[in-house]
């Protein structure tokens, strides 16, 4: 029975990392559909969100069938209770990328922003990419070195979303409202991004020392 139950937390584990695999691949194809108003691709990020919607259900089912099955204790447990609220965060990070994608299958022929601030958000998808292929590593080692990375990552995303929120208020702006909007809401899809694969880090962080703290600037 030992070595089943340590089957099924070794097959929570690697469906995680597969997971961050799918959802680091979803935003870099996002964003190529978005910068290069290319629709085939987008639709195929949406419809690709469908597997990692798949994944989460599938892994949350084993890990609850373990829960009731196995009756884990200590740190078995906060594995258990991790991988669940972690499998929600990934599976969100998948629905921002299929947002991006549908933005760009929204604006279709016309890029979503305005070329002078589109370096801003290239910028910001390719942290975000990073930050999901970090989250493997930092699931797969559980070396907590990538989760002060992430962490550095992301501060970065914050940053520039800060920049375009104050680009969006500048007396210079004059773009319509339709696409004011749609750089508002892509900002704040790549940055709450971030922010999800800041969450799973810190889930991680937890997992490995047993504390969790509040300030994850502190990992």
């Amino acid at each position: 029975m030992r070595k089943v139950f340590h089957a099924e937390l070794q097959s929570i584990g690697e469906e995680l990392i597969h997971m961050s695999q799918l959802v680091a691949e979803a935003m870099e194809r996002a964003y190529e559909s978005f910068d290069t108003a290319d629709t085939e691709l987008a639709q195929e990020v949406i419809a690709g969100d469908a597997k990692i919607d798949f994944l989460q259900n599938q892994l949350d089912e084993r890990a609850i069938d373990v829960l009731a099955l196995q009756g884990p204790v200590a740190s078995d447990l906060r594995m258990i209770v991790g991988s669940l609220r972690m499998s929600a965060s990934l599976e969100r990070m998948g629905d921002l990328a299929r947002h991006i994608a549908q933005l760009a299958r929204l604006r279709y022929p016309q890029p979503v922003v305005p070329e002078g601030i589109a370096p801003v958000f290239r910028e910001m998808a390719g942290l975000d990419v990073q930050i999901a292929r970090k989250l493997g590593e930092l699931l797969e080692t559980r070396d907590l070195q990538f989760a002060r990375e992430i962490i550095a990552l992301n501060a970065r995303i914050d940053e520039l979303h800060l920049a375009v929120f104050k680009a969006v208020a500048d007396p210079s702006w004059t773009e319509s409202a339709p696409r004011t909007a749609d750089v508002t809401l892509t900002s704040r899809y790549l940055e709450r991004y971030g922010d999800h694969g800041v969450s799973v880090a810190r889930k991680v962080n937890y997992l490995v020392t047993g504390e969790w703290d509040p300030d994850v600037t502190e990992l």
